[in-house]
């Protein structure tokens, strides 16, 4: 039997001990008994990486799932967000989901107003496509040099979101992703690789899990949506994408 194959079926088992209690704050409304419309989600590499055991467990389960997460970048406030902003409607709207989820991500720097100005103009953007928002807590890093001036500005990024959230109207809502992360960086877990040793990135055993959470949290808010069991979709072959380094 492959590492790879190994691996993958030896996440099967995590998923069953895997439960989805992560605080949420201000709900998508009218999801009532509807099932689970479009999916499209937003972030950085990080998101991209999850984006692997993501597309194989909503095509699993019957969802349509679409990814424009992107490397070195994706974020609507902090670097480079202008350049994001100028492209992200359109692909949006060419994209027709019914929930856009974005997972905070590790360039979303910037002050309190700032960053709730951004998260509104996210909110206003996909509301006006006719699309709910679920904003996802970033995993928690192990800062280098880069990242280390930025540490506080991504510790309060989800309290901006959550402003955000509250004030929707039910439009928008916060998922806290550290029931599957906790609080601090943690590259092992139940002696395998969670995270990758880059202290951002996720390994396959993380971003599964991960999938496994985020599609029980929506499981919640539209009850006529069933995720499909894990073992349906956790030995695909997307563990042994080249995506995942330093597991």
């Amino acid at each position: 039997m492959s590492k790879t194959r190994n691996l993958a079926l030896g996440l099967t088992g995590l998923f069953l001990l895997t439960t989805a209690c992560a605080t949420t704050t201000g709900a998508p409304a009218g999801a009532g008994d509807r099932a689970l419309p479009k999916v499209v989600l937003l972030g950085d590499s990080v998101a991209a990486g999850e984006a692997l055991p993501l597309a194989a467990a909503f095509e699993a389960s019957g969802v349509e799932f679409q990814s424009l997460a992107s490397d070195g970048g994706g974020n609507v406030v902090g670097p480079f967000a202008e350049e994001q902003w100028e492209e992200l409607p359109g692909k949006l709207r060419s994209a027709a989901p019914g929930v856009v989820v974005y997972q905070i991500t590790s360039y979303d720097w910037g002050s309190p107003q700032e960053q709730q100005a951004a998260y509104d103009r996210l909110l206003t953007t996909v509301t006006g496509i006719g699309a709910k928002l679920v904003f996802v807590t970033m995993p928690p890093i192990k800062p280098d040099d880069f990242y280390a001036p930025h540490v506080a500005e991504l510790e309060r990024a989800p309290e901006a979101a959550r402003a955000v959230a509250a004030g929707s109207a039910g439009r928008a809502g916060v998922l806290d992703a550290g029931e599957v992360w906790g609080s601090t960086y943690q590259q092992i877990k139940d002696g395998k690789p969670d995270r990758s040793d880059d202290g951002i990135h996720t390994c396959p055993q993380g971003a599964a899990r991960f999938s496994n959470w985020l599609l029980g949290e929506l499981a919640e808010q539209y009850p006529g949506f069933t995720p499909a069991d894990p073992q349906t979709w956790a030995n695909t072959g997307w563990a042994a994408d080249t995506r995942f380094k330093g597991c």
